[in-house]
């Protein structure tokens, strides 16, 4: 496991743990995890040796490397304690008459809650949620189980599809604990029929985790943190460690494949999703990545397939249908994908995409008019939309009105100035009008954007443009840069005769002239006779 050693700097804590003194020791005072001072050490003890409370804490602070682990690790201690002291006051033994006391101590009078959504990364972390009282299924359950462990009862983490919950299970006793509901009480058969949960039994689902898969649970979570900040490295170092963990955990499949597609690794990300598939068949996400990977890869007809399946199996997932959309459109079957977006935007019609997508669909059908009509919706609903003003600058090209053209694309790059497109095209329309210092200006931009830029064109264009302005020598130039992008590209070759004659470099004309003919340019005969005449 040396390629997925844990990539996130500065897991190695600055505390040592010692056991809580109280008249009895905690219940994990002999666990070596309680020492462990970094992931990859927690990581290499047996399950049974792991401290989930420390092991959080250790994530914690590689979160934040300011954060004094030691105190929250005592606040945790402490809370056991108490929840001790109030058993031994009542005559309640350490089992499950053990969890009602648990329950009102966290959730009535610490005030421990859980949020709607889990869109603050805060709200993972052991040491903020200790801080705050809130967090969501997982970071409510860790808070739950890491007490469990320091009063020596038997609790387990459970994962099902979306979801993590607490189970009671001393053999004779089981039951589930739902942190998100303030420790109350569901039945197995709701958690399967709520969270659609794969009868298959060879996965992890509705399972009794031991800590080191619950940690692995939390390093899928803690993966799509650092994906929603944009840490593509680290997301990837925390999903591979999940699956490493639990690799019939379809989620973690799912997170570390849309990774490896960030990153260009197709096969990687084919080879996740497809196992994710196999743990969960009717898991829409999963067929629905894989459709989108099979794209990328061209395989067009089960890139169909997989995308039509997850729209069956989810008839709401928005996004598989723009995926298959756009499987069609790279087959040039249009109709096909309008009739998907339409279905789409049927289901959401507030979606500015959907429109923006429809109007690129019937620009490539040649009804500019109608997806004139999509593009101002789209911006209609979405003021910002810079696609939907580079679509709109594309439609009024095609439909020789050069001004609206002009401000479409003024205002797209106004919204994303390095929009390649937007740049080049407007470069075409000021050169169109006779603009060509504006259009130099925007093809000098496009250049500096993208160098590599499909097969040389915007060079070309500025070769155009500054044979529009008389400046020969700096269009000849880029002629032959647009060349030796592509040497196969006739108009350069055409329009860098064109420059040569200018220049009164006539032994470099008809040999340009060849080339343009050979590419298939039809040549002007009047420019073949003043070659002709000048030499």
């Amino acid at each position: 496991m040396k390629s997925l050693f844990w990539l996130i700097t500065g897991l190695v804590v600055a505390f040592v743990s010692t056991p809580c003194i109280a008249e009895e020791p905690l219940a994990n005072k002999d666990l070596e995890g309680l020492y462990a001072k970094s992931i990859e050490q927690v990581l290499r003890l047996p399950p049974e040796e792991i401290d989930l409370g420390t092991a959080a804490l250790i994530v914690s602070e590689s979160w934040s490397n300011v954060l004094p682990g030691r105190r929250y690790q005592q606040r945790l201690d402490d809370m056991a304690i108490e929840i001790r002291s109030r058993l031994k006051e009542k005559g309640i033994p350490l089992g499950a008459a053990a969890i009602p006391v648990i329950n009102d101590y966290l959730f009535n009078e610490l005030k421990f809650k859980a949020i709607d959504k889990a869109d603050d990364p805060e709200d993972l972390f052991l040491h903020s949620v200790l801080d705050r009282k809130q967090g969501y299924c997982l970071s409510l359950s860790v808070v739950y189980l890491s007490i469990g462990e320091r009063l020596g009862l038997p609790l387990y983490g459970v994962v099902v599809p979306g979801h993590f919950f607490v189970r009671f299970d001393d053999g004779r006793h089981r039951f589930n604990i739902e942190a998100t509901s303030k420790g109350g009480y569901a039945p197995d058969e709701d958690y399967i029929k709520k969270f659609n949960v794969p009868k298959d039994n060879q996965n992890v689902y509705m399972l009794n985790l031991n800590k080191r898969q619950t940690l692995g649970c939390f390093f899928n979570n803690l993966g799509n943190v650092y994906h929603d900040m944009g840490n593509i490295n680290q997301a990837m170092a925390a999903l591979q460690w999940a699956v490493y963990i639990n690799p019939s955990l379809a989620e973690s499949r799912i997170n570390l494949g849309t990774i490896y597609l960030k990153k260009d690794r197709v096969d990687d990300a084919i080879s996740e999703f497809q196992h994710a598939v196999q743990i969960n068949p009717s898991e829409a996400k999963a067929h629905a990545n894989l459709g989108n990977a099979y794209q990328k890869r061209k395989w067009f007809g089960d890139s169909i397939s997989e995308l039509t399946a997850a729209i069956r199996l989810d008839p709401n997932l928005i996004e598989a249908y723009k995926m298959l959309a756009g499987t069609y459109q790279e087959l040039d079957r249009l109709p096909e994908a309008g009739t998907v977006i339409v279905q789409a935007i049927a289901l959401n019609p507030r979606d500015a995409t959907l429109y923006c997508g429809l109007g690129e669909i019937y620009a490539r059908s040649d009804k500019c008019d109608e997806a004139v009509s999509r593009y101002e919706k789209a911006i209609a609903l979405k003021p910002d939309f810079a696609e939907a003003y580079a679509g709109l600058g594309f439609c009024y090209g095609k439909l020789k009105q050069p001004d609206k053209e002009i401000d479409a694309y003024v205002k797209a790059l106004s919204l994303k100035p390095d929009m390649f497109t937007a740049l080049v095209n407007l470069g075409i329309a000021y050169s169109t009008k006779g603009r060509f210092d504006a259009a130099i200006e925007k093809f000098k931009k496009a250049a500096s954007v993208n160098p590599d830029a499909g097969d040389g064109r915007v060079y070309y264009y500025l070769g155009v443009a500054y044979s529009g302005k008389g400046d020969d020598k700096e269009a000849v130039a880029c002629f032959l840069r647009a060349i030796e992008t592509d040497p196969k590209m006739g108009d350069a070759h055409y329009a860098l005769a064109v420059a040569y004659y200018k220049l009164k470099n006539y032994d470099l004309v008809l040999e340009q002239i060849m080339k343009a003919r050979q590419l298939g340019i039809e040549i002007d005969p009047n420019l073949l006779k003043a070659v002709e005449n000048r030499k």
